[in-house]
């Protein structure tokens, strides 16, 4: 095909920009979240780690890096303020200190109940049909999955039930040596 000068210069405007209706989408629907999280007292964040936990019972914080796509630094002040306000308790590993586990407490549990219309909720800001959102949804995750370059840990993302980013090969690597000399 053969591109006009025109159509080059289209192409570098704002509003032609997928990038940018992504960006501006995710921040609308994350500020969206606010009011419906304000009554449990938890940010956007917050509660997809609740999320997590309420699904997997317990999770390292390795763990939750990966599902949430979030590495360790961004996660562990976010579960720490998590813990101050008694939602999960935090315990290092016995036998790898570097390892630490999170778990619910009885508030976190009990929030899973209070959490239940949040679906239900976002569904009705959005003004999309059940099926509208599924569509998307599915959209959404074959996008993340062809971004292997800017997503290179992205494994099996758009699985029905979850979205996990993996270790990379070197870290992989390290640890069967460890367990090699073991």
């Amino acid at each position: 095909m053969l591109y006009t000068i025109h159509m080059l210069d289209a192409a570098l405007r704002l509003d032609a920009q997928l990038c940018f209706a992504l960006h501006a989408t995710s921040r609308a629907v994350v500020q969206a979240y606010g009011p419906i999280l304000a009554p449990l007292g938890i940010t956007y964040p917050q509660y997809l780690v609740l999320l997590v936990l309420w699904e997997e019972g317990e999770a390292t914080i390795s763990r939750l890096g990966e599902r949430l796509m979030l590495d360790s630094g961004t996660l562990t002040p976010l579960v720490k303020r998590m813990e101050a306000r008694g939602l999960v308790v935090r315990e290092r590993d016995g036998v790898d200190g570097r390892v630490v586990h999170v778990r619910l407490t009885a508030a976190g549990k009990g929030a899973k109940k209070q959490a239940r219309e949040i679906p239900k909720s976002m569904l009705c800001a959005m003004g999309l049909s059940v099926d509208a959102v599924v569509r998307l949804r599915t959209d959404v995750l074959r996008l993340l999955r062809s971004m292997p370059a800017a997503m290179p840990n992205v494994e099996n993302a758009g699985d029905d039930t979850k979205l996990t980013k993996t270790k990379s090969k070197s870290k992989a690597k390290t640890k069967n040596k460890k367990e090699k000399r073991s």
